[in-house]
């Protein structure tokens, strides 16, 4: 009877340790196999150094915030330029545009590389305020616009400059822009 219970307790232990052995190979094999995966795979990390908070595109419409932003650069890309830069500003202009406003934007932009091809006048802008109404989607951006022949400074005037924006699925393009011109502006 001794030996017969010593039998049955060695069955049990060589059951369990075969269980175990197949329990440990099954992990290795999934430990290598999540490991191949996890080093083979694309990676996606999203990048808002500039940004405060998160910001989330839906159907429902252009948030205040993410329609300042883009505003914000949109003001830079489009009113900073030398003539060194030409061809990729308006390119980069021309990317951010509604299919629907290319051609007249494009002619517009053409006659400004047209005028600033060959010359040293550079412009830049510096942003003061800025004026957001995503309901109606149009941006204003009142500011200081500097024009540079040379390395010299020739004026720097206050100006104001609207951008009229598309939303269209989940995509918001540039459909319109220019200055905003007042009755002090045209007196000049």
């Amino acid at each position: 009877m001794d030996i017969s219970h010593t039998h049955a307790q060695s069955q049990r232990v060589l059951r369990q340790r075969n269980l175990l052995v197949i329990v440990t190979i099954a992990l290795g094999v999934l430990s290598v196999t999540l490991t191949l995966i996890t080093s083979t795979r694309d990676r996606e990390v999203i990048l808002q150094p500039v940004l405060g908070s998160p910001l989330a595109v839906n159907s429902s419409g252009v948030s205040r915030e993410y329609l300042e932003l883009v505003t914000r650069d949109t003001a830079v890309l489009t009113l900073d330029r030398s003539p060194a830069n030409l061809e990729y500003w308006m390119k980069s202009v021309l990317d951010i545009t509604a299919p629907s406003a290319q051609g007249k934007i494009r002619a517009d932009l053409m006659k400004i590389v047209n005028e600033q091809r060959g010359s040293s006048i550079s412009q830049f802008f510096t942003i003061q305020s800025m004026e957001i109404d995503p309901g109606n989607l149009w941006s204003t951006v009142t500011g200081d616009l500097h024009t540079i022949v040379g390395n010299k400074v020739v004026s720097n005037e206050r100006r104001t400059f609207r951008f009229d924006w598309q939303y269209t699925g989940l995509s918001l393009k540039l459909s319109g822009f220019g200055m905003v011109t007042t009755g002090k502006e045209k007196d000049q």
